[in-house]
């Protein structure tokens, strides 16, 4: 799944065409009318966790931030637009899927003055430009390029692909910027509270209300680059230990949109590794919540050891 540095690169290749008018739509989505989109003018792109937010206008109307339009003033500001049009993730569910692919309120008609929310599902991306081909034949043997879900050509000549997402329209992209790891308003404090808590550390780390963008992958290398045992209790770690674990969040991530931007790979030390960095052996399971998302999680039990609870046993988790 992308995580908050791909979407955030996603953003700044949609970015480019901010200002530019739709001439001609295609894809294969059915999700929306493509049809709303033409002649409409691209006014704004913006990212929150791991959801891209796109609005458009008509093309008539005068560039500027999205908030002077006066379709969509006040409501992407102020986070203030009627509760039955807000296009949110839920805060309620612990799982990170459900946080992401879910709004809390129906969606709103979409078309000039409203915003598209794109997110990318497991393998969903972003190609300006350009086209994706495949790169091995299919399991019938046949070399088929991969069907785009939206394409938008702009009267520049310019155009965005959008592969393998879901899109719906609403009112505003309402989220917390202090809950984003890339953004610099991230709430530090409020983020070490909820690893304090008495529950599995790598379950806190994807719950999107404190770590917003934060996937599997991120999880796995920072639990690794901190030392600490994926199914390790909050309550039961040093302050310095989650100082130290928010720390690496926020430094990876930083570091890998950067490689990302470079068009660079990042070498992972532990995620779907079969020995750390160190030459041990490196261990696999899948853990999420009770009754929740499990997600696949890679640790080295001698880089990562168990941590004991006050009465010398390992902790313990009911799945």
């Amino acid at each position: 799944m992308p995580e908050g540095p791909s979407v955030r690169k996603f953003q700044l290749l949609a970015s480019r065409f901010v200002g530019q008018v739709v001439a001609k739509v295609g894809g294969s989505t059915r999700k929306i009318n493509v049809d709303d989109l033409k002649s409409s003018r691209l006014q704004d792109a913006q990212v929150h966790g791991k959801n891209l937010f796109l609005a458009f206008v008509a093309a008539g109307c005068p560039l500027g931030p999205s908030t002077d339009n006066p379709v969509l003033q006040g409501e992407a500001a102020s986070g203030t637009s009627s509760p039955a049009q807000v296009c949110a993730p839920q805060t309620h569910p612990q799982e990170e899927e459900l946080q992401e692919l879910q709004c809390s309120r129906p969606d709103v008609p979409g078309g000039p003055g409203s915003w598209l929310r794109v997110h990318f599902g497991l393998f969903g991306s972003i190609r300006a430009n350009e086209f994706s081909r495949a790169s091995q034949a299919n399991k019938r043997g046949d070399w088929k390029d991969p069907a785009p879900r939206l394409v938008l050509h702009f009267e520049s000549g310019g155009f965005l692909v959008f592969y393998n997402c879901r899109m719906q329209w609403c009112s505003s992209p309402v989220a917390d910027p202090t809950c984003d790891i890339l953004s610099a308003e991230f709430h530090r404090g409020r983020a070490l509270d909820a690893l304090r808590a008495p529950r599995p550390v790598c379950y806190t780390l994807l719950d999107q209300r404190y770590f917003s963008g934060l996937g599997n992958i991120i999880k796995n290398e920072i639990l690794y680059l901190a030392k600490i045992h994926p199914l390790t209790q909050g309550s039961l770690l040093a302050p310095s230990d989650l100082e130290h674990l928010l720390d690496c969040a926020v430094q990876f991530s930083s570091d890998w949109l950067q490689s990302k931007l470079r068009d660079e790979g990042l070498h992972f030390q532990i995620y779907q590794k079969e020995q750390c960095p160190l030459g041990h052996a490196v261990m696999k399971g899948t853990f999420g919540p009770s009754g929740g998302y499990k997600r696949l999680t890679w640790w080295c039990p001698q880089c990562q050891p168990a941590v004991l609870s006050g009465v010398g046993e390992p902790t313990t988790v009911t799945e």
